[in-house]
């Protein structure tokens, strides 16, 4: 009986080391190496530096770090659920328009959106300019000032409030009307369903929406940098830039990674033991029609943060763009725009392989090993850029230090530093950050596969690699392409990751943009802004798309 369970142990294992999944863990060990660097130079002796960036630095900016956090990330979380309420709730005039036009603010990246508010704000920006030669109204300098903390929040709200709206929005109308209308029967109103029923139900969805939210808040750096707020990712650039000291950087970037980890921990402790469901066999509710002052309000409720966060920065940078085209539109503009769809397109073809291999070896081996090792691939997009920069950076120099005992053992001197100095640096940062966009976009292709498909296929003599290319890849086309725009887009806005690892003769829209508007070159950083949000909008289409498919 022991001989013959383990013998059916040792073919359950060796059944299970296939090519697949030699590849995925070759993938999974890329993706994980750096992060798990960072880590690991919490047990190495600090720096002479440490000492000083720890009393001067550290607290400092880990306090500013959790401040945009608490108060950016709770009034972007309530903006976009009472948003989702209004919308999944009530019909009204113009509600068909915002339930889609309110995720466009996802395509403004937030320090585009940053240098744009201070400029329009400013004393001879528009809102003022218009305010005293229009209306003749003086304004206090102050009562517009952005470059705060609060000008921060402000920003990054408007900037990524539409995650938390778009989740919630998708459970609200996917929920079934049972519990709403039992709640209705037993005379609760509207206010009481929304505090009573709905918060607890889209419990899932909020803080799903929410913690993408905390996470884009932890990774900032141009929105942060831009309006002098003290925080971690800035505290890495100074250290690193600054005070050229790439240790001490890599320990502030350690410290953020198990900020992050903590976060995620406290969220899943936080929802043990609890379980959400959907009623079954219930129907979507009804829009409950409103009529008079109430469905005015919901329209100018709607119609106000729209505005806000997305026509009057998107309408102010097409002026600006008219201004400065003829200027900014020259030769190296144009290689520019090159180099950044090349080395998107090259880092988002990587992305796509690897999540194949992934989703695939987890679809076929449904294993909790499989499951586990497709979980970490993915966490990278929940880790900072300006860590995974340094976890990058870290690896990179390693290896190069390698090759250097290599190079000095076979004579030569020349050539040492070909890693650290490679647009391959950047490209690994930008597959490490950016896996889990083209994951889950296969991932819900796969599941969407029906297995008869594929027992078909085997069945007619087909092996695992004609089955993957004759079957499942003609089947997964929809969800290839859309992974692909999806990765692709989000690479292109990166600019954390961009601004660390680029190497000297490389640069993208989204690094010539920021440093324009460092430069207070506001007006010429409009033509790659204009880009970058146009490009963004093909994202925005195709998750309000996939959300409606899913």
């Amino acid at each position: 009986m022991r001989e013959f369970t383990y013998h059916r142990l040792f073919r359950t294992i060796k059944s299970h080391l296939n090519g697949w999944l030699w590849m995925t863990m070759l993938g999974a060990a890329v993706i994980l190496l750096p992060i798990l660097y960072v880590l690991s130079t919490l047990f190495h002796s600090p720096t002479d530096n440490w000492s000083r960036v720890k009393q001067y630095l550290f607290v400092d900016y880990a306090l500013g770090s959790l401040e945009l956090v608490v108060y950016a990330g709770f009034s972007a979380t309530a903006l976009g659920v009472t948003l989702a309420w209004v919308i999944g709730r009530y019909s009204f005039p113009l509600r068909n328009f915002y339930r889609w036009a309110l995720i466009l603010p996802l395509a403004l990246p937030p320090y585009i959106a940053a240098y744009t508010y201070r400029t329009m704000t400013g004393y001879t920006g528009f809102i003022q300019s218009t305010l005293r030669n229009e209306f003749g109204v003086s304004v206090p300098p102050r009562v517009f000032e952005v470059v705060s903390l609060w000008g921060a929040v402000f920003i990054l709200v408007l900037t990524l409030f539409p995650y938390v709206y778009m989740l919630t929005r998708n459970y609200l109308e996917r929920q079934s009307a049972v519990y709403l209308d039992n709640a209705a029967l037993l005379g609760h109103g509207g206010f009481s369903q929304f505090f009573r029923v709905m918060l607890p139900l889209a419990r899932p969805a909020i803080v799903a929406g929410g913690m993408l939210v905390v996470f884009e808040i932890m990774s900032d750096y141009g929105v942060a940098s831009y309006f002098g707020v003290q925080t971690l990712s800035t505290a890495i650039f100074q250290t690193w830039f600054g005070l050229y000291d790439v240790d001490s950087a890599m320990r502030l970037a350690a410290w953020l990674m198990l900020a992050v980890i903590g976060l995620f921990s406290l969220e899943r402790y936080l929802r043990r033991n609890r379980q959400y469901s959907f009623a079954v066999g219930g129907q979507t509710r009804s829009l409950k029609k409103l009529r008079g002052k109430a469905a005015a309000g919901a329209s100018l409720y709607c119609g106000f943060v729209f505005l806000l966060a997305f026509v009057l920065p998107v309408a102010q940078l097409a002026v600006w763009t008219s201004w400065t085209l003829n200027k900014v539109w020259r030769p190296d503009f144009l290689n520019l725009i090159q180099s950044t769809f090349a080395g998107a397109a090259y880092a988002t073809s990587i992305v796509i392989v690897l999540a194949l291999l992934a989703a695939r070896t987890t679809r076929k081996l449904g294993s909790g090993f499989a499951y586990a090792l497709s979980r970490m691939m993915t966490s990278g997009y929940a880790v900072p850029g300006a860590v995974v920069a340094i976890g990058v950076l870290g690896v990179f120099t390693q290896l190069d230090h390698l090759l250097s005992g290599f190079y000095i053992r076979m004579g030569r001197i020349e050539g040492a530093l070909v890693l650290s100095l490679s647009l391959g640096m950047l490209l690994t940062g930008y597959v490490i950050r950016f896996f889990s966009m083209g994951y889950n976009a296969l991932e819900s292709g796969y599941e969407k596969l029906p297995n008869a498909y594929l027992e078909a296929s085997r069945l007619l003599g087909r092996g695992s690699w004609q089955t993957f290319a004759r079957v499942e890849l003609p089947l997964l086309r929809g969800s290839l392409l859309t992974g692909f725009m999806l990765t692709f887009v989000e690479i292109v806005k990166e600019l954390p990751l961009t601004l660390l690892l680029r190497p000297f003769n490389f640069d993208t829209l989204a690094a010539r943009a920021y440093r324009y508007a460092a430069d207070e070159r506001i007006y010429e950083a409009a033509p790659p802004s204009l880009l970058l949000v146009l490009i963004s909008l093909m994202s925005v289409w195709l998750l309000n798309r996939w959300g409606r498919e899913k």
